[in-house]
């Protein structure tokens, strides 16, 4: 099996600090630069599970990479560099700690909590008569509050104005920047056969001006339906064929695991590593319709070393 990167500890040139996420290790560069690393850890139910998956980290960076080089016309991003598959050098920003999640059809939380009764969702009023997986008349906004431990809030609009996370112009601005991304992502997907059912995008600023940071329409922070066969499927109320790291979440379901107190995070074999890879390169294929090329696992640190240093001494 290859190797896979379940922590990084680089000491790159002008390096101030480090800081760990749930996937990516974002390594401080001087002022203006963070070096991002995308590991090759999974995250499901809030939990980092026990073991890496190879060549995810490398999916997610590419992935992000594909649709940050398709976007750069619609929104200024934090990408500076891709020099290695796993890594990206971008500017530093201050983050915007709200997540911007776009929904086009009532999937995962969406659903659970229109199927709870309830007709609101971060503020935003949802029509009777739907069932999961139905697509809203429009795109819709359901920000969450960016947490760095635990679970994210929902909050509505109007809350985040009252609370002064942003002013009113710079949440005109995201919103717009945010459904003119996911109208890009829409199309990109029904290129590839796909729906783009729902994703997520985080901001920051840098200088006054507002960037797209973070990840962008990748299997983590997106959810996508194959659209052959949609309509049949809808009318019979069957589930929908979806590309996303669902089958994950469900392999823990099945393996009585839901991030719950008190329940064991189960072991992972080799063979179900095995799947996780596989399944992340067909999403990176069928979403980017790229060729992936597994990129050489043998020595990943002096890999990473070898790429990111030169590039850096470009940007110094």
């Amino acid at each position: 099996m290859a190797k896979a990167i379940k922590s990084t500890d680089f000491n790159f040139p002008g390096q101030r600090g480090k800081y760990e996420g749930k996937v990516r290790d974002v390594y401080n560069i001087g002022e203006e630069y963070l070096v991002i690393v995308a590991s090759d850890r999974i995250s499901a139910f809030d939990h980092i599970l026990p073991r890496a998956i190879p060549y995810k980290g490398q999916v997610l960076n590419q992935t992000s990479s594909f649709y940050f080089d398709a976007a750069k016309e619609l929104v200024p991003s934090h990408v500076l560099a891709v020099p290695d598959p796993n890594v990206t050098i971008g500017l530093k920003c201050k983050p915007i700690l709200i997540e911007v999640v776009v929904r086009n059809y009532l999937a995962g939380h969406a659903w659970r909590t229109y199927n709870s009764g309830l007709r609101e969702l971060c503020g935003v009023a949802l029509p009777e008569g739907l069932k999961e997986s139905d697509k809203l008349p429009e795109p819709i906004i359901t920000p969450a509050t960016k947490s760095m431990i635990g679970h994210d809030e929902d909050i509505s609009e109007r809350e985040i104005l009252k609370s002064g996370l942003l002013e009113a112009e710079e949440w005109a601005q995201v919103k717009h920047y945010a459904l003119e991304l996911f109208k890009k992502g829409t199309e990109l997907a029904a290129k590839q056969g796909l729906i783009l059912v729902d994703t997520k995008y985080e901001f920051g600023t840098h200088d006054g001006k507002i960037y797209l940071i973070d990840e962008i329409h990748t299997p983590d922070s997106s959810r996508y339906y194959y659209a052959e066969g949609y309509e049949e499927r809808q009318s019979k109320g069957e589930r929908q064929k979806q590309l996303s790291k669902e089958f994950v979440r469900e392999w823990l379901m099945a393996n009585n695991f839901q991030g719950l107190d008190g329940q064991t995070m189960p072991d992972m074999p080799d063979d179900f590593l095995g799947q996780i890879t596989d399944r992340y390169i067909e999403l990176f294929e069928t979403v980017t319709g790229r060729g992936f090329e597994k990129a050489d696992t043998s020595n990943i640190e002096e890999r990473i070393m070898d790429n990111v240093v030169p590039a850096l001494k470009e940007l110094m």
